[in-house]
């Protein structure tokens, strides 16, 4: 199935049901009265986060929703029926934009939060709501309100601990392949991975965290070159960012520093929050070099990239200190303050006069 994290749609709330003119005639009662009922009230349009969806290529194929119209009123002060509220599911950690406006409406951030984004029509009053002492046989009856539409663009950003960053070909996906149970392709050449991927990392019973790996990042990202610039949103949500670097590059064709600096670069275009975010550098593909070079190709990259935080030497492909890492990143993930969700939407009352 094709990973899709954004897409268009329409919504258009139900419109509320007319009121009704009518007035009682029965046999041998002569002043029967106005006994118009009111209308029913327009369904409206929610958007609810199901952990069982991962894409939104759904709305692909599908890009208009609207809600049911309200009944109108009918004769004996009978009340049509409201129209039913549409559900539409979506995955958890969608966010939500009017097109129109450019407003944030929601992040569906917990599963089974709802999100109300078009609200249905009032209902209209009966001719029996006009009666009064000095009308008592009014003809003056009110439509239902038309719902609200909106165009909505959705664009889902995946919710993850640890972001895997890097160029293409660092082996982010041979990381992931190592920790988790995820299956990315790898394959001995650039751009192997096209779309993001989860895994999630079992440290020990009961202690785990989730990993994201996206497409590598190139120079020139930010201007649109590549895949990475695209998808590094999905990296927003997340606590720590291990960026890896291949420190033997195939051929030495390029400069690991270089390699380095370009996807920084491009990280503090794209985003100075998340350049900000706490990173760890990880050295991969420690098997590539003998014991000796190891120390002194770890002391010459940190200090030609003047860095100042955790350094970790790994080896994705043997798994070589990968286990250690892992217990790290659970330290400190333990040690931070947990996200917090924001609350579901309120759901709207029917009761509306």
């Amino acid at each position: 199935m094709r990973f899709v994290d954004e897409a268009s749609i329409q919504v258009i709330a139900g419109v509320g049901g007319n009121g009704c003119l009518s007035f009682r005639r029965e046999k041998f009662i002569p002043f029967g009265g106005p006994d118009g009922g009111d209308g029913g009230n327009g369904g409206s349009v929610y958007l609810v986060a199901d952990p069982n969806l991962n894409t939104l290529v759904d709305f692909r194929y599908q890009r208009r929703y609207k809600a049911e119209r309200g009944q109108d009123g009918m004769g004996k002060q009978r009340t049509g029926r409201n129209g039913e509220d549409l559900y539409i599911k979506v995955p958890v950690g969608t966010v939500v934009t009017d097109v129109d406006t450019g407003e944030v409406m929601g992040d569906l951030a917990a599963p089974g939060q709802t999100l109300l984004v078009a609200r249905g029509g009032h209902r209209g009053l009966g001719n029996t709501r006009f009666k009064s002492s000095t009308n008592q046989a009014p003809r003056r009856t009110t439509p239902g309100t038309e719902g609200e539409e909106r165009s909505l663009r959705l664009e889902l950003r995946l919710l993850a601990d640890v972001g895997l960053l890097g160029m293409p070909n660092a082996g982010k996906s041979t990381f992931i392949r190592a920790v988790s149970h995820a299956r990315p392709k790898v394959a001995p050449y650039p751009f192997t991975t096209l779309y993001p991927s989860l895994g999630v990392v079992q440290v020990e019973r009961f202690r785990s965290f989730v990993v994201a790996d996206i497409p590598g990042v190139i120079e020139g990202a930010a201007e649109g070159v590549g895949l990475g610039i695209r998808f590094l949103k999905h990296l927003s949500r997340t606590r720590l960012l291990l960026h890896l670097i291949d420190v033997a590059p195939p051929g030495q064709v390029s400069d690991p520093v270089d390699d380095a600096r370009k996807v920084t670069t491009e990280l503090e275009k794209f985003s100075s929050e998340l350049a900000a975010r706490p990173r760890w550098l990880v050295l991969n593909k420690m098997d590539l070099l003998s014991p000796d070079q190891r120390q002194a190709c770890q002391e010459d990259i940190v200090r030609r990239l003047g860095w100042e935080g955790p350094v970790f030497m790994v080896s994705a492909l043997t798994g070589e200190a990968i286990k250690a890492l892992c217990g790290r990143v659970m330290e400190l993930l333990e040690a931070m303050p947990k996200p917090v969700a924001p609350p579901a939407a309120e759901e709207s009352s029917d009761d509306i006069d």
